[in-house]
Protein backbone atom coordinates (compact mmCIF):
# COMPACT_ATOMS: atom_id res chain seq x y z
CA UNK A 1 0.00 0.00 0.00
CA UNK A 2 2.74 2.59 0.06
CA UNK A 3 2.80 2.28 -3.45
CA UNK A 4 -0.37 4.56 -3.19
CA UNK A 5 1.14 7.57 -3.13
CA UNK A 6 3.11 6.99 -6.30
CA UNK A 7 -0.24 5.26 -7.87
CA UNK A 8 -2.48 8.64 -6.98
CA UNK A 9 -0.32 10.97 -8.56
CA UNK A 10 0.55 8.66 -11.65
CA UNK A 11 -4.00 8.87 -11.93
CA UNK A 12 -3.88 12.81 -11.25
CA UNK A 13 -1.26 13.65 -14.24
CA UNK A 14 -3.18 11.03 -16.41
CA UNK A 15 -6.78 12.85 -15.71
CA UNK A 16 -5.26 16.16 -16.46
CA UNK A 17 -5.86 17.62 -12.99
CA UNK A 18 -3.73 20.54 -11.39
CA UNK A 19 -3.26 20.94 -7.71
CA UNK A 20 -3.98 24.64 -7.70
CA UNK A 21 -7.24 26.32 -9.51
CA UNK A 22 -9.14 24.98 -12.29
CA UNK A 23 -8.35 25.65 -15.76
CA UNK A 24 -11.32 28.07 -16.01
CA UNK A 25 -10.59 30.23 -13.06
CA UNK A 26 -7.77 33.05 -12.91
CA UNK A 27 -5.36 32.57 -10.89
CA UNK A 28 -3.70 35.95 -8.63
CA UNK A 29 -0.07 36.58 -8.79
CA UNK A 30 1.22 36.17 -4.66
CA UNK A 31 1.47 40.13 -4.00
CA UNK A 32 4.04 41.01 -1.51
CA UNK A 33 1.81 42.38 1.06
CA UNK A 34 -1.74 41.41 1.45
CA UNK A 35 -2.97 43.81 3.98
CA UNK A 36 -1.96 42.02 7.65
CA UNK A 37 0.77 43.53 9.38
CA UNK A 38 2.75 40.21 8.88
CA UNK A 39 3.35 40.62 5.24
CA UNK A 40 4.36 37.72 2.88
CA UNK A 41 7.02 35.06 3.95
CA UNK A 42 8.81 32.78 1.10
CA UNK A 43 10.35 30.00 2.19
CA UNK A 44 12.64 27.52 0.23
CA UNK A 45 10.89 23.80 0.80
CA UNK A 46 14.02 22.02 -0.53
CA UNK A 47 11.71 19.79 -2.72
CA UNK A 48 8.04 19.14 -3.80
CA UNK A 49 6.42 18.12 -1.27
CA UNK A 50 5.18 14.34 -1.63
CA UNK A 51 1.65 14.93 -0.41
CA UNK A 52 0.17 17.06 2.29
CA UNK A 53 -1.65 14.01 3.24
CA UNK A 54 -0.89 14.17 7.15
CA UNK A 55 -0.91 9.75 7.11
CA UNK A 56 1.15 9.32 3.71
CA UNK A 57 3.91 11.84 3.85
CA UNK A 58 7.89 11.23 5.85
CA UNK A 59 10.07 13.92 5.25
CA UNK A 60 11.47 17.13 5.73
CA UNK A 61 10.13 19.22 3.22
CA UNK A 62 6.23 17.76 4.04
CA UNK A 63 6.94 18.67 7.86
CA UNK A 64 7.08 22.63 6.80
CA UNK A 65 3.83 22.37 5.39
CA UNK A 66 1.99 20.08 7.94
CA UNK A 67 2.92 22.54 10.63
CA UNK A 68 1.25 25.33 8.81
CA UNK A 69 -2.20 23.37 7.73
CA UNK A 70 -2.74 21.25 11.03
CA UNK A 71 -2.06 20.90 14.20
CA UNK A 72 -2.45 18.13 16.68
CA UNK A 73 -2.67 17.47 20.92
CA UNK A 74 0.36 19.19 21.10
CA UNK A 75 2.62 21.65 18.83
CA UNK A 76 6.17 22.80 18.84
CA UNK A 77 7.64 25.48 21.45
CA UNK A 78 9.35 27.76 18.66
CA UNK A 79 11.98 28.48 20.90
CA UNK A 80 12.75 25.33 22.22
CA UNK A 81 10.73 23.13 19.90
CA UNK A 82 9.71 20.95 22.78
CA UNK A 83 5.97 20.20 23.35
CA UNK A 84 3.30 23.03 24.19
CA UNK A 85 -0.57 22.62 24.16
CA UNK A 86 -2.50 22.61 20.94
CA UNK A 87 -5.40 21.16 20.58
CA UNK A 88 -5.42 19.85 24.26
CA UNK A 89 -5.95 22.18 26.35
CA UNK A 90 -4.44 20.17 29.60
CA UNK A 91 -3.92 16.91 30.28
CA UNK A 92 -3.54 14.20 33.15
CA UNK A 93 -1.43 11.67 33.17
CA UNK A 94 -1.57 8.15 35.60
CA UNK A 95 0.48 7.47 38.57
CA UNK A 96 2.63 4.53 36.16
CA UNK A 97 3.14 7.19 33.05
CA UNK A 98 1.16 4.97 30.56
CA UNK A 99 -1.87 6.35 30.87
CA UNK A 100 -3.00 10.26 29.32
CA UNK A 101 -5.79 11.39 29.11
CA UNK A 102 -5.91 14.79 26.70
CA UNK A 103 -8.72 17.64 27.47
CA UNK A 104 -9.57 19.13 24.07
CA UNK A 105 -10.27 22.86 23.71
CA UNK A 106 -12.87 23.76 21.20
CA UNK A 107 -11.88 24.20 18.21
CA UNK A 108 -13.19 23.47 14.63
CA UNK A 109 -12.13 22.64 10.99
CA UNK A 110 -12.15 25.22 8.27
CA UNK A 111 -15.52 23.99 6.95
CA UNK A 112 -17.11 24.56 10.68
CA UNK A 113 -17.34 21.05 11.91
CA UNK A 114 -16.13 20.88 15.27
CA UNK A 115 -13.01 18.63 16.38
CA UNK A 116 -13.66 15.78 18.86
CA UNK A 117 -12.18 13.28 20.68
CA UNK A 118 -13.68 10.26 18.50
CA UNK A 119 -12.09 12.25 16.04
CA UNK A 120 -8.91 11.62 17.11
CA UNK A 121 -9.00 8.04 17.56
CA UNK A 122 -10.54 7.49 14.05
CA UNK A 123 -7.91 9.26 12.56
CA UNK A 124 -5.15 7.66 14.48
CA UNK A 125 -6.88 3.73 14.07
CA UNK A 126 -6.58 5.54 9.98
CA UNK A 127 -2.85 6.38 9.91
CA UNK A 128 -2.30 2.78 11.74
CA UNK A 129 -4.91 0.64 9.29
CA UNK A 130 -2.38 -1.08 7.24
CA UNK A 131 -4.73 -0.69 3.85
CA UNK A 132 -3.58 2.85 4.34
CA UNK A 133 -0.25 1.98 3.75
CA UNK A 134 1.37 5.34 5.76
CA UNK A 135 5.36 5.26 5.69
CA UNK A 136 4.97 6.70 9.24
CA UNK A 137 2.91 4.14 10.89
CA UNK A 138 5.28 2.36 12.67
CA UNK A 139 6.12 5.61 14.94
CA UNK A 140 2.71 5.02 16.94
CA UNK A 141 2.93 1.72 16.73
CA UNK A 142 6.09 2.33 19.14
CA UNK A 143 4.05 4.28 21.40
CA UNK A 144 0.33 2.97 21.82
CA UNK A 145 -0.27 -0.34 23.22
CA UNK A 146 -1.85 -2.86 20.49
CA UNK A 147 -1.04 -0.70 17.06
CA UNK A 148 2.07 -2.71 16.35
CA UNK A 149 -0.49 -5.76 15.87
CA UNK A 150 -3.29 -3.74 14.32
CA UNK A 151 -0.85 -2.36 11.83
CA UNK A 152 0.75 -5.59 11.59
CA UNK A 153 -2.32 -6.95 10.62
CA UNK A 154 -2.09 -9.17 13.45
CA UNK A 155 -5.32 -7.79 15.32
CA UNK A 156 -8.63 -5.70 14.55
CA UNK A 157 -8.65 -1.61 15.20
CA UNK A 158 -10.34 -2.26 18.66
CA UNK A 159 -6.88 -3.88 20.02
CA UNK A 160 -5.78 0.02 19.74
CA UNK A 161 -5.79 1.39 23.20
CA UNK A 162 -6.84 4.85 22.54
CA UNK A 163 -10.54 6.00 23.57
CA UNK A 164 -13.18 8.85 23.59
CA UNK A 165 -13.96 9.04 27.11
CA UNK A 166 -16.61 12.12 26.11
CA UNK A 167 -16.84 14.40 23.40
CA UNK A 168 -13.72 16.60 24.92
CA UNK A 169 -11.36 14.11 26.31
CA UNK A 170 -9.36 11.98 24.53
CA UNK A 171 -7.30 8.82 26.26
CA UNK A 172 -4.66 6.81 25.15
CA UNK A 173 -2.87 3.23 26.91
CA UNK A 174 0.99 3.34 26.26
CA UNK A 175 3.25 0.29 26.04
CA UNK A 176 5.18 1.65 28.92
CA UNK A 177 6.01 5.24 30.48
CA UNK A 178 7.88 6.94 27.76
CA UNK A 179 9.19 9.70 29.09
CA UNK A 180 9.26 11.59 25.20
CA UNK A 181 5.37 11.25 24.51
CA UNK A 182 4.30 14.55 24.64
CA UNK A 183 7.15 16.00 22.52
CA UNK A 184 6.22 13.15 19.94
CA UNK A 185 2.56 14.10 19.58
CA UNK A 186 2.93 17.37 17.29
CA UNK A 187 4.44 15.24 14.50
CA UNK A 188 2.12 14.30 11.83
CA UNK A 189 1.88 10.85 12.36
CA UNK A 190 -0.44 11.73 15.03
CA UNK A 191 -2.20 14.11 12.98
CA UNK A 192 -6.14 14.45 13.50
CA UNK A 193 -7.84 14.47 9.56
CA UNK A 194 -11.06 16.01 8.91
CA UNK A 195 -12.32 12.10 8.05
CA UNK A 196 -15.94 13.83 6.87
CA UNK A 197 -14.26 15.46 4.14
CA UNK A 198 -11.80 12.30 3.22
CA UNK A 199 -14.93 10.38 2.77
CA UNK A 200 -16.40 12.96 0.76
CA UNK A 201 -13.63 13.87 -1.73
CA UNK A 202 -11.75 10.75 -1.30
CA UNK A 203 -7.94 10.85 -3.32
CA UNK A 204 -8.58 14.04 -3.85
CA UNK A 205 -9.22 15.64 -0.54
CA UNK A 206 -5.91 17.31 -0.42
CA UNK A 207 -6.86 19.59 -3.42
CA UNK A 208 -6.93 23.34 -2.50
CA UNK A 209 -10.53 23.32 -3.80
CA UNK A 210 -11.54 20.35 -0.75
CA UNK A 211 -8.76 20.59 1.67
CA UNK A 212 -10.38 20.88 5.02
CA UNK A 213 -7.75 21.68 7.68
CA UNK A 214 -7.78 23.02 10.99
CA UNK A 215 -4.37 24.40 11.59
CA UNK A 216 -2.61 28.21 11.79
CA UNK A 217 -3.43 28.51 7.58
CA UNK A 218 -4.87 27.52 4.86
CA UNK A 219 -4.29 26.19 1.39
CA UNK A 220 -4.41 28.83 -1.16
CA UNK A 221 -2.37 27.30 -3.96
CA UNK A 222 -0.63 24.31 -5.22
CA UNK A 223 1.29 24.68 -8.64
CA UNK A 224 3.39 21.60 -8.17
CA UNK A 225 7.28 22.65 -9.02
CA UNK A 226 6.19 25.98 -8.80
CA UNK A 227 4.85 26.88 -5.46
CA UNK A 228 2.49 25.54 -2.67
CA UNK A 229 0.88 29.00 -0.69
CA UNK A 230 -1.20 28.97 2.77
CA UNK A 231 -2.91 32.01 3.90
CA UNK A 232 -4.32 32.67 7.49
CA UNK A 233 -7.66 30.16 9.03
CA UNK A 234 -10.25 32.47 10.02
CA UNK A 235 -11.48 28.98 12.01
CA UNK A 236 -8.27 28.31 13.39
CA UNK A 237 -8.73 28.01 17.47
CA UNK A 238 -5.80 30.61 18.04
CA UNK A 239 -5.83 32.89 15.14
CA UNK A 240 -5.28 36.10 16.44
CA UNK A 241 -1.43 35.04 17.19
CA UNK A 242 -0.83 34.49 13.48
CA UNK A 243 0.48 37.56 11.72
CA UNK A 244 1.61 36.50 7.93
CA UNK A 245 -0.51 37.20 5.33
CA UNK A 246 0.74 34.72 3.29
CA UNK A 247 3.65 31.94 3.21
CA UNK A 248 4.64 30.71 0.07
CA UNK A 249 6.76 27.23 0.15
CA UNK A 250 9.06 26.85 -3.04
CA UNK A 251 10.12 23.44 -3.97
CA UNK A 252 13.70 23.80 -4.84
CA UNK A 253 16.16 21.14 -4.99
CA UNK A 254 18.84 22.90 -6.82
CA UNK A 255 21.07 24.72 -3.95
CA UNK A 256 22.82 26.99 -5.89
CA UNK A 257 19.50 28.23 -7.67
CA UNK A 258 18.16 28.53 -3.91
CA UNK A 259 20.94 30.53 -2.71
CA UNK A 260 21.04 32.94 -5.53
CA UNK A 261 17.05 33.47 -4.48
CA UNK A 262 17.80 34.48 -1.17
CA UNK A 263 20.61 37.22 -1.91
CA UNK A 264 18.08 38.50 -4.71
CA UNK A 265 15.47 38.74 -2.43
CA UNK A 266 12.93 36.83 -4.02
CA UNK A 267 13.00 34.13 -0.63
CA UNK A 268 13.05 34.92 3.00
CA UNK A 269 14.46 32.08 4.42
CA UNK A 270 16.83 29.03 2.91
CA UNK A 271 17.95 26.68 5.29
CA UNK A 272 20.50 24.56 2.20
CA UNK A 273 23.52 26.69 1.67
CA UNK A 274 25.53 25.34 -1.08
CA UNK A 275 28.95 23.69 0.09
CA UNK A 276 31.22 25.90 -2.12
CA UNK A 277 29.21 29.11 -0.82
CA UNK A 278 30.06 28.05 2.63
CA UNK A 279 32.94 30.23 3.82
CA UNK A 280 31.30 33.34 2.35
CA UNK A 281 27.98 32.78 4.02
CA UNK A 282 29.79 32.06 7.64
CA UNK A 283 30.89 35.91 7.56
CA UNK A 284 27.20 37.47 6.83
CA UNK A 285 24.64 38.40 9.66
CA UNK A 286 21.87 36.79 8.55
CA UNK A 287 23.58 33.33 8.89
CA UNK A 288 22.80 30.82 11.99
CA UNK A 289 24.56 27.90 12.39
CA UNK A 290 23.65 25.48 15.10
CA UNK A 291 24.03 21.95 16.41
CA UNK A 292 20.99 20.47 15.11
CA UNK A 293 19.73 16.87 16.75
CA UNK A 294 20.42 14.63 13.49
CA UNK A 295 22.46 12.58 11.76
CA UNK A 296 23.75 11.81 8.30
CA UNK A 297 24.48 8.40 7.13
CA UNK A 298 24.27 6.09 4.55
CA UNK A 299 22.03 3.08 4.15
CA UNK A 300 23.18 -0.16 3.66
CA UNK A 301 20.63 -3.08 2.23
CA UNK A 302 21.31 -5.81 4.72
CA UNK A 303 20.36 -8.35 2.43
CA UNK A 304 21.94 -7.50 -0.69
CA UNK A 305 25.33 -8.58 -1.59
CA UNK A 306 28.13 -7.84 -1.28
CA UNK A 307 26.38 -5.34 1.71
CA UNK A 308 24.81 -8.54 3.09
CA UNK A 309 28.09 -9.31 4.36
CA UNK A 310 28.95 -7.30 7.91
CA UNK A 311 32.76 -7.08 7.09
CA UNK A 312 32.09 -5.31 3.47
CA UNK A 313 29.74 -3.23 5.91
CA UNK A 314 32.26 -2.16 8.54
CA UNK A 315 35.11 -1.87 5.73
CA UNK A 316 33.43 0.89 3.71
CA UNK A 317 32.79 2.46 6.99
CA UNK A 318 36.29 2.45 8.60
CA UNK A 319 37.85 3.47 4.97
CA UNK A 320 36.21 7.21 4.81
CA UNK A 321 37.69 10.43 6.73
CA UNK A 322 35.23 12.02 8.03
CA UNK A 323 36.97 14.62 9.59
CA UNK A 324 38.39 15.96 6.32
CA UNK A 325 34.88 16.00 5.01
CA UNK A 326 33.28 17.85 7.26
CA UNK A 327 36.28 20.30 7.45
CA UNK A 328 36.84 20.26 3.53
CA UNK A 329 33.33 19.54 2.14
CA UNK A 330 30.55 20.40 4.37
CA UNK A 331 32.23 22.86 5.97
CA UNK A 332 29.53 23.58 8.27
CA UNK A 333 30.56 22.49 11.83
CA UNK A 334 29.07 19.25 11.40
CA UNK A 335 31.01 16.83 13.73
CA UNK A 336 32.46 13.03 12.48
CA UNK A 337 30.05 10.27 13.70
CA UNK A 338 30.90 7.14 14.70
CA UNK A 339 27.46 6.48 16.21
CA UNK A 340 23.56 6.63 15.24
CA UNK A 341 22.80 8.80 17.87
CA UNK A 342 24.09 12.28 18.62
CA UNK A 343 25.40 13.80 21.69
CA UNK A 344 22.28 14.92 24.03
CA UNK A 345 21.57 15.74 27.53
CA UNK A 346 22.74 12.85 29.71
CA UNK A 347 23.36 10.88 26.83
CA UNK A 348 26.71 11.52 25.29
CA UNK A 349 27.64 10.24 22.00
CA UNK A 350 29.84 7.13 21.72
CA UNK A 351 32.53 5.70 19.32
CA UNK A 352 31.53 2.24 18.30
CA UNK A 353 34.18 2.11 15.52
CA UNK A 354 37.45 4.30 14.33
CA UNK A 355 38.79 4.82 11.04
CA UNK A 356 41.27 2.27 10.09
CA UNK A 357 42.94 2.00 6.53
CA UNK A 358 44.81 -0.60 7.13
CA UNK A 359 41.87 -2.97 9.06
CA UNK A 360 39.23 -1.85 6.55
CA UNK A 361 41.68 -3.52 3.78
CA UNK A 362 41.81 -6.44 6.24
CA UNK A 363 38.17 -7.05 6.33
CA UNK A 364 37.74 -6.49 2.97
CA UNK A 365 40.05 -9.15 1.66
CA UNK A 366 38.86 -11.55 3.69
CA UNK A 367 35.37 -10.84 2.47
CA UNK A 368 36.84 -11.98 -0.63
CA UNK A 369 37.80 -8.59 -2.20
CA UNK A 370 41.77 -7.98 -1.68
CA UNK A 371 42.45 -4.76 -2.87
CA UNK A 372 39.24 -4.59 -4.22
CA UNK A 373 39.60 -7.72 -6.85
CA UNK A 374 36.10 -9.22 -7.72
CA UNK A 375 33.98 -6.42 -6.21
CA UNK A 376 31.23 -6.66 -8.43
CA UNK A 377 30.29 -3.88 -11.02
CA UNK A 378 27.24 -1.53 -10.99
CA UNK A 379 27.15 -0.83 -7.19
CA UNK A 380 25.43 2.68 -6.88
CA UNK A 381 24.94 4.98 -4.24
CA UNK A 382 21.81 6.01 -4.09
CA UNK A 383 20.99 10.17 -3.58
CA UNK A 384 17.81 12.81 -3.71
CA UNK A 385 18.91 15.42 -6.07
CA UNK A 386 21.07 18.16 -3.78
CA UNK A 387 24.43 19.30 -4.51
CA UNK A 388 25.35 18.87 -1.20
CA UNK A 389 24.35 14.93 -1.47
CA UNK A 390 25.96 14.85 -4.76
CA UNK A 391 29.24 16.24 -3.70
CA UNK A 392 29.14 14.06 -0.33
CA UNK A 393 28.82 11.38 -2.13
CA UNK A 394 31.99 12.43 -5.05
CA UNK A 395 33.94 12.19 -1.79
CA UNK A 396 33.16 9.19 -0.33
CA UNK A 397 33.47 6.95 -3.96
CA UNK A 398 37.10 8.59 -4.27
CA UNK A 399 37.83 7.79 -0.87
CA UNK A 400 36.43 4.04 -1.48
CA UNK A 401 38.81 3.94 -4.92
CA UNK A 402 42.14 4.89 -3.02
CA UNK A 403 41.83 3.02 0.37
CA UNK A 404 40.06 -0.24 -0.71
CA UNK A 405 40.49 -0.41 -4.27
CA UNK A 406 36.60 -0.26 -5.31
CA UNK A 407 34.42 1.10 -7.50
CA UNK A 408 30.69 2.41 -7.26
CA UNK A 409 28.56 4.78 -9.09
CA UNK A 410 26.32 7.77 -8.24
CA UNK A 411 22.93 7.72 -8.88
CA UNK A 412 20.75 10.83 -8.28
CA UNK A 413 17.06 10.88 -8.03
CA UNK A 414 14.15 13.56 -7.38
CA UNK A 415 12.53 13.31 -3.78
CA UNK A 416 9.37 11.16 -4.82
CA UNK A 417 11.42 8.45 -6.63
CA UNK A 418 13.89 8.42 -4.51
CA UNK A 419 11.68 7.73 -1.48
CA UNK A 420 9.47 5.57 -3.00
CA UNK A 421 12.81 3.21 -4.00
CA UNK A 422 13.92 3.32 -0.89
CA UNK A 423 10.79 1.79 0.66
CA UNK A 424 11.16 -1.02 -2.22
CA UNK A 425 14.61 -2.13 -1.02
CA UNK A 426 15.55 -1.03 -4.79
CA UNK A 427 19.48 -0.33 -3.73
CA UNK A 428 22.46 -1.01 -2.66
CA UNK A 429 23.65 1.80 -0.83
CA UNK A 430 21.73 5.13 -0.47
CA UNK A 431 22.31 8.59 1.11
CA UNK A 432 20.06 9.30 4.25
CA UNK A 433 19.59 11.42 7.18
CA UNK A 434 17.49 11.25 10.20
CA UNK A 435 16.67 14.21 12.01
CA UNK A 436 15.33 13.52 15.98
CA UNK A 437 11.21 13.78 15.77
CA UNK A 438 11.75 14.39 20.12
CA UNK A 439 14.67 15.09 21.91
CA UNK A 440 15.66 11.17 23.33
CA UNK A 441 18.01 8.26 21.90
CA UNK A 442 15.03 6.36 21.21
CA UNK A 443 14.26 8.33 18.24
CA UNK A 444 17.38 7.10 16.39
CA UNK A 445 17.31 3.61 17.10
CA UNK A 446 13.54 2.32 17.21
CA UNK A 447 12.80 2.44 13.50
CA UNK A 448 15.61 -0.14 12.74
CA UNK A 449 13.81 -2.87 14.50
CA UNK A 450 13.02 -6.15 12.22
CA UNK A 451 10.30 -5.17 10.13
CA UNK A 452 10.39 -1.84 10.77
CA UNK A 453 8.69 0.79 8.42
CA UNK A 454 11.62 3.28 8.62
CA UNK A 455 14.00 0.37 8.09
CA UNK A 456 14.35 0.63 4.72
CA UNK A 457 17.72 -1.74 5.12
CA UNK A 458 15.78 -4.23 5.95
CA UNK A 459 18.22 -4.43 9.22
CA UNK A 460 17.49 -7.58 11.61
CA UNK A 461 19.19 -8.26 14.83
CA UNK A 462 16.92 -9.87 17.44
CA UNK A 463 18.79 -9.09 20.67
CA UNK A 464 18.85 -5.05 18.96
CA UNK A 465 14.75 -5.62 18.92
CA UNK A 466 14.87 -7.27 22.29
CA UNK A 467 16.82 -4.17 23.82
CA UNK A 468 14.75 -1.34 21.77
CA UNK A 469 11.23 -3.26 23.14
CA UNK A 470 12.69 -3.55 27.33
CA UNK A 471 13.67 0.51 26.92
CA UNK A 472 10.54 1.11 25.78
CA UNK A 473 8.75 0.12 29.10
CA UNK A 474 11.39 1.31 31.51
CA UNK A 475 11.43 4.07 33.88
CA UNK A 476 13.14 7.45 32.50
CA UNK A 477 16.69 7.43 33.81
CA UNK A 478 20.35 5.75 33.50
CA UNK A 479 19.13 2.03 33.31
CA UNK A 480 17.22 2.81 30.58
CA UNK A 481 19.89 4.80 28.83
CA UNK A 482 21.82 2.03 29.64
CA UNK A 483 19.56 -0.52 27.74
CA UNK A 484 19.27 1.92 24.73
CA UNK A 485 23.75 1.94 24.76
CA UNK A 486 23.31 -1.78 24.66
CA UNK A 487 21.13 -1.75 21.53
CA UNK A 488 23.20 0.75 19.66
CA UNK A 489 26.49 -1.12 20.40
CA UNK A 490 24.43 -4.23 18.64
CA UNK A 491 23.34 -1.53 15.10
CA UNK A 492 26.81 0.29 15.41
CA UNK A 493 29.56 -1.81 16.60
CA UNK A 494 28.47 -5.25 16.26
CA UNK A 495 26.49 -4.94 13.08
CA UNK A 496 26.90 -1.54 11.23
CA UNK A 497 23.69 -1.78 10.25
CA UNK A 498 23.96 1.60 8.77
CA UNK A 499 27.35 4.01 8.09
CA UNK A 500 27.12 7.12 9.81
CA UNK A 501 29.13 9.92 8.48
CA UNK A 502 28.89 13.09 10.24
CA UNK A 503 26.45 14.86 13.00
CA UNK A 504 24.81 17.94 11.67
CA UNK A 505 24.37 21.03 12.27
CA UNK A 506 21.60 23.86 11.19
CA UNK A 507 22.41 26.21 8.49
CA UNK A 508 19.95 28.87 8.00
CA UNK A 509 20.10 31.91 6.24
CA UNK A 510 17.23 34.48 7.21
CA UNK A 511 17.22 38.09 8.34
CA UNK A 512 16.28 38.18 11.68
CA UNK A 513 16.36 42.37 11.72
CA UNK A 514 13.44 41.75 9.49
CA UNK A 515 11.58 38.69 10.66
CA UNK A 516 10.55 37.88 13.97
CA UNK A 517 9.24 35.15 15.56
CA UNK A 518 12.31 32.85 14.34
CA UNK A 519 14.28 31.48 16.82
CA UNK A 520 17.53 28.88 16.53
CA UNK A 521 16.40 25.25 17.94
CA UNK A 522 18.44 21.84 18.34
CA UNK A 523 15.37 20.65 16.52
CA UNK A 524 15.48 23.20 13.71
CA UNK A 525 11.71 23.28 13.71
CA UNK A 526 10.13 27.07 13.13
CA UNK A 527 6.34 27.43 12.97
CA UNK A 528 5.51 29.58 10.28
CA UNK A 529 2.45 30.56 13.28
CA UNK A 530 4.91 32.31 15.26
CA UNK A 531 6.81 34.13 12.42
CA UNK A 532 6.19 37.87 11.84
CA UNK A 533 7.02 41.15 9.78
CA UNK A 534 8.86 43.46 12.12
Amino acid sequence: MKKTLIILICLLVSAGFIFAQSAEETVEPLVEDAGRTGGEFIINNGAEPESIDPHLVEGVPEHGIYMSLFEGLTTYDPETALAVPGLAESWDVSDDGMTYTFHLREAYWTDGVKITAQQFVDSWLRGLDPATGSPYAWFPSMFIEGAAAYNGGEAEADAVQIRALDEMTFQIDLIGPLPYVLDALPHYAFAVVPLHAIEKFGEEWTLPENLVCNGPFILEEWKPQEYLSVVPNDKYWDAGAVNLDRVVYLPIDDNNTAHNMYLNGEADWNGTVPLDQMDAVKLRDDYHNAPYLGTYYYLLETTTPPIDDVRVRKALAMAIDRQSLVDLITKGGQLPAYAMVPGMAGFPTRNYFEEDVETARALLADAGYPNGQGWPEGIQILYNTSEGHKKIGEYIQQEWKENLGIDVELINMEWGTYLKTRREHDFVIARAGWIGDYPDPNTFLDMFITGGGGNDGQYSNAAFDAAINKAARMEPGTARYDVLREAEAYFIGEDMGVMPIYFYTSNNLIDLDVWGGWHVNVMDYHPTKTIYLK
